[in-house]
C-alpha cells in the first residue's frame, strides 16, 4: 500500500483468498484492504492516537440521506450531547483532492451540520471550521486536540 503523510500505525492484516483484509477497530470486524481503506484506517487512528477522540464517539462508513438520496460518510466523530463533531471525507492517494471533493462533504453537512470538516487523500489534509452563524468557514492548518 501506499506510504502516507500521517504517524506510523500498526495494523492487523490478514490474507483470505488472496485478498489482504484490515481490522476495522471500530467496526469490529476484517475489511477489503483497498487504496480508500487504508486513508480511512490510517485517519482513524490519527483521530484516535494523535487528536484524542474517543473510540466511543467514532462511527465509520454509515448511510446517510441527504435531499432522498442515500450517501455514505467515511467517518464521523460525535459531540457527547450527539451532536457532530467532525465529518471526514476520504479518497485514496492515488485520488486528488478536488472542489468536488469539498462539494461532496458540503452536501453531507447539509443534514449533519458538523463543526468540523476533514478531507484527506492520506497524502494532503485539509482542515475546516464551521461558523453557522457568519455563514462561513475557516481553514485550520490542523483540527484542534479532543477535550
Amino acid at each position: 500500500m501506499h506510504s502516507l503523510n500521517f504517524p506510523n500505525y500498526t495494523f492487523r492484516l490478514k490474507n483470505s483468498e488472496n485478498k489482504v483484509a484490515v481490522f476495522d477497530e471500530l467496526r469490529k470486524k476484517f475489511v477489503l484492504l483497498t487504496p480508500e481503506e487504508w486513508v480511512r484506517q490510517h485517519t482513524v487512528q490519527f483521530l484516535l492516537q494523535e487528536k484524542k477522540l474517543p473510540k466511543s464517539l467514532l462511527n465509520v462508513e454509515k448511510q446517510l440521506k441527504v435531499h432522498d438520496l442515500i450517501k455514505r460518510y467515511d467517518i464521523l466523530a460525535y459531540n457527547p450531547d450527539g451532536s457532530i463533531h467532525l465529518i471526514v471525507e476520504c479518497k485514496a492517494a492515488s485520488v486528488p483532492i478536488t472542489q468536488d471533493t469539498f462539494d461532496q462533504i458540503a452536501r453531507y453537512n447539509l443534514a449533519l451540520k458538523a463543526t468540523y470538516l476533514m478531507v484527506t487523500n492520506g497524502l494532503q489534509h485539509y482542515f475546516c471550521q464551521l461558523d453557522y452563524e457568519a455563514e462561513k468557514y475557516h481553514f485550520l492548518a490542523d483540527l484542534p486536540e479532543w477535550t
